[in-house]
C-alpha cells in the first residue's frame, strides 16, 4: 500500500501545477534559497486540506456545489490577479542589483494561497487518502495524517527540486532582458490559464 500511494502521489505532484509553477518562478527570479522558501509555502498550503479530508469537511465541497463554486471562484481570481501582477511586475526577472526585494513571509503568504484557493485539492485528498486506509480500521486517523505528511513531504522535495533547477538556469536567463521580458509574460500567460481552467473545472 504504501508503494501504491507513493507512486500516486509523486505522479500527482510531478504534473506541473500552480505551486510548482511559482517555484519555478521565484527559482528563477531570485535564486535557491527563496525557490525553497516557496516550495515550504506550498507545502503548508496542503495542511487545511489534509485537515479538512480528516474532518470529513472535503466532503461538503465534494456534494455541496455552492460551497465549491464559491471556493473556485475565489481561487480563479487570485490566479488572474497574480498574472496580472507578474505580468505587469518587470522587476521580477531582473538583475540582482535591479530585482524587487520579497520578504519570506510575502512569499510563503502567496504560497500558501495558491493551495489554499484550490478545492480540487480537498477534494483530491477525499478521495486519495481513503484508498490507502481500511474504515475499519481503530487507527485509520492517525494512518490518513501519516499519509498526508508523506505528500507534504513528498511536494516540498519535489517543488524544491524544480525552483533549484530553475536558479541554476536563472544567469543564463537573466543575461537578456528580451528573453526574461517573454518569460515574464509566458507565467503570467500561464498563471491566466490556469485561473480559467480552474473557473471552468468541475469536481
Amino acid at each position: 500500500m504504501l508503494l501504491e500511494f507513493t507512486l500516486t502521489s509523486l505522479i500527482l505532484i510531478a504534473t506541473p501545477g500552480t505551486g510548482a509553477l511559482y517555484t519555478v518562478a521565484m527559482g528563477l527570479a531570485h535564486g535557491r534559497s527563496t525557490a525553497v522558501v516557496a516550495a515550504f509555502g506550498c507545502t503548508l498550503g496542503i495542511v487545511p486540506h489534509m485537515a479538512a479530508a480528516m474532518a470529513g469537511l472535503a466532503a461538503v465541497l465534494a456534494t455541496n456545489d455552492a460551497a465549491f463554486n464559491i471556493l473556485k471562484l475565489v481561487g480563479a481570481l487570485y490566479l488572474i490577479w497574480m498574472a496580472i501582477n507578474v505580468w505587469r511586475d518587470t522587476r521580477l526577472l531582473a538583475p540582482p542589483s535591479e530585482a524587487k526585494r520579497r520578504t519570506a513571509g510575502s512569499i510563503i503568504r502567496h504560497a500558501v494561497l495558491i493551495n489554499l484557493l484550490n478545492p480540487k485539492l480537498s477534494v483530491f485528498f477525499l478521495a486519495l487518502l481513503p484508498q490507502f486506509v481500511r474504515p475499519d480500521d481503530p487507527g485509520a486517523l492517525a494512518a490518513m495524517a501519516g499519509y498526508g505528511l508523506a505528500f507534504m513531504v513528498m511536494t516540498f522535495a519535489v517543488f524544491a527540486l524544480y525552483g533549484i533547477f530553475a536558479a541554476l538556469t536563472r544567469d543564463r536567463v537573466l543575461s537578456s532582458k528580451r528573453f526574461t521580458s517573454l518569460i515574464r509574460k509566458a507565467f503570467a500567460a500561464a498563471f491566466l490559464l490556469l485561473g480559467i481552467k480552474l473557473a471552468l473545472a468541475g469536481r
